[in-house]
């Protein structure tokens, strides 16, 4: 497809509806993907954290 403008191209030929929610969604998913990995190993880090602490305190 080739688009002599830029409002053209952001129209997408009658799909600008479709195409630019899907990006939309897709950054929306990924972007909340990024936060829940970052929020699972903080939390693994400070379990491993506190059963190493644990174990030198029994010892």
């Amino acid at each position: 497809m080739q688009w002599n403008s830029v409002s053209e191209f952001f129209a997408m030929g009658g799909y600008a509806f479709y195409v630019w929610g899907s990006f939309g969604l897709t950054a929306v998913v990924v972007a909340g993907e990024v936060l829940l990995l970052r929020a699972q190993r903080k939390n693994i880090l400070r379990n491993l954290r506190s059963e190493l602490l644990s174990e030198r305190n029994s010892s």
